[in-house]
Parts: C-alpha cells; sequence; structure tokens
C-alpha cells in the first residue's frame, strides 16, 4: 500500500524557512489535496517528498520504504512538477515510449488516447508546447504511467476551462479503474473541492489542518447577522474569517451545526448557512488565524 509517511520536516533556504518541522500520513488509494497559497510550501513539501531536493532534518517513507536510504521505490511514484526536464528536441511520442522504460505499465494507446481528446499532436517536441500542452502532456504521461502514486504539483497551469475540466475528469476516470495514491498541490480551491477526499491545508511551510473533506466541512458552517448577535453567538466557539460590514458581521464557526439550527437562527436573529472549501482556506490561512 502506498502509505506516505513524513516525520518532523524541513527545508530552509536562507533566511525562509520553506517547510517548518513537517508531520503528516497520506493515505493509501485516495484523492488528496495539498492546498496553499503560492509561496507557502507545497513545492518544496512535494521535492522533499519524492528527492528532488534534500531536507535539513526529518524523516520520508512511502510503502515502508525510507526514501533515503531506498530510492528505488520512487519508481512507484510519477511526479508531475511545473518544471520540464524533457529534452526539448524529442519527440511526444518518443517520450511516452521512454516512460514506459521507468514505468513497465505505461499505458501507451491509453496515453494516445489522451492526447486525442486533448488534441495534442504527439509528433511536436517540448520545446514545441505552449505552458498549457506541457501541463496536458506531464498529465497524460502521469495517468497512462501505471505508477501507483501520482502527485500532481499545479497540473492546470496554462489550461483553458474546458481542457481543466477534461482533466480532472480523466483524472477521476483513471482513479476509478485503478485506485491509487493521488496528491493534487494546488491554489485553486474551488476547482478541485468536488474530487478531493482528503485535505491538506499548508500555511507558511507548516500543515495548518489535515482532514477528510467531508468531516471538514460538516464540522465548519457559517453564521451571519447583527454584529452584537453575532459577536454573542461566537462567545467560547472556535472561529474564523470574521468579516464586519457596517453593522452587519459573518463568520465560520468551527464545529458542527446543531440539529436545532434553523430554529435556533430565528429565535436568535441570525442566519446559519453551509461553508464552502475555498472559502474556509482563506479564513484559516489569513492573519486572523482561528479565534477560540
Amino acid at each position: 500500500m502506498m502509505t506516505i509517511v513524513v516525520k518532523n520536516l524541513s527545508k530552509r533556504y536562507g533566511a525562509t524557512q520553506a517547510v517548518d518541522d513537517v508531520s503528516l500520513t497520506i493515505a493509501p488509494n485516495k484523492i488528496h489535496g495539498l492546498l496553499g497559497r503560492n509561496g507557502a510550501g507545497k513545492t518544496t513539501l512535494l521535492n522533499l517528498i519524492t528527492r528532488k531536493i534534500f531536507p535539513d532534518s526529518g524523516e520520508i517513507s512511502i510503502a515502508g520504504q525510507n526514501v533515503m536510504a531506498n530510492d528505488m521505490i520512487l519508481s512507484q511514484v510519477f511526479h508531475v512538477t511545473e518544471k520540464n526536464y524533457y529534452p526539448a528536441d524529442y519527440r511526444l511520442k518518443k517520450l511516452l515510449r521512454w516512460c514506459k522504460e521507468f514505468y513497465p505499465q505505461t499505458d501507451l494507446p491509453y496515453a494516445e488516447s489522451l492526447a486525442k481528446q486533448f488534441a495534442l499532436n504527439l509528433e511536436k517536441t517540448p520545446g514545441g508546447l505552449s505552458t498549457g500542452y506541457a501541463s496536458i502532456f506531464k498529465a497524460i504521461m502521469a495517468l497512462a504511467s501505471g505508477a501507483p502514486a501520482l502527485i500532481f504539483d499545479e497540473p492546470v497551469l496554462g489550461l483553458d476551462a474546458g481542457h481543466r475540466e477534461l482533466l480532472y475528469k480523466e483524472l477521476i476516470a483513471c482513479y476509478s479503474r485503478s485506485p491509487k495514491t493521488i496528491i493534487i498541490s494546488t491554489h485553486l480551491i474551488e476547482e478541485v473541492a468536488g474530487i478531493l477526499e482528503e485535505a491538506m491545508i499548508i500555511d507558511e511551510g507548516r500543515i495548518v489542518l489535515q482532514r477528510p473533506v467531508e468531516d471538514l466541512l460538516e464540522q465548519s458552517y457559517t453564521v451571519s447577522g447583527e454584529a452584537e448577535k453575532v459577536e454573542a453567538y461566537l462567545a467560547g466557539r472556535p472561529c474564523s474569517g470574521a468579516e464586519t460590514m457596517g453593522r452587519h458581521k459573518s463568520a465560520i464557526v468551527l464545529e458542527r451545526l446543531a440539529p436545532t439550527a434553523e430554529q435556533d437562527g430565528k429565535e436568535l436573529g441570525l442566519e446559519f448557512g453551509r461553508v464552502s472549501l475555498q472559502k474556509l482556506f482563506i479564513s484559516l490561512t489569513n492573519s486572523q488565524g482561528v479565534r477560540r
């Protein structure tokens, strides 16, 4: 099982603490979201996990194997990065065959089928691709690789809305046929919210939260109304993302909404509602943090 375990992982670049004492367990055969603003530490963390860079301290294991001691385990992981590591003058068709040498389970007919769906000409070279089509090609290689763990770092860079939707659709189809450990690193929370099973929120190099998305959304809600009434309601409750406009105030409450909420709202003069993953993410990573 492709469980990924990170213990007390840290990485500093000069005065910048890019990853700060991160510990987490990424369960196998689920779709995980690594969610963070630009510069939050997402790319550094993924590069550490796949040993593209080395940590200052900490441990990483994949499927029970220490990555630093056994780099062969990385042949079970396909990491899609923003950078292009492929020879610029190789035709894409040749690169797909080359991929099969590293990932023997690569399904070339499937890759060619995906290329047709995305209208990607496999006679082109990486150097001749736009940013969007470079992202598409790397995603195709990952989906067709047969690797039991796929890591996508900002996979929709340069893609238009239609291609982004198609990529998410094909990712779900690939996962449904053959469950695997998938990590999607992105700051486009709203787009991926519907396909994620687990959310990991990173901010300033630290994991702020790791929880099943369904549980996360069930255990938070919005409250709004007159500022004084909202303040009274929030007293003693964990909350975040408070916003005030004139006499009106709203906030996110970080606990499960009571079954009697509708009646309570009428009595208190308040409105309760569902919170989106994106709104929750923004509230947890702003400068105010969580008020308890």
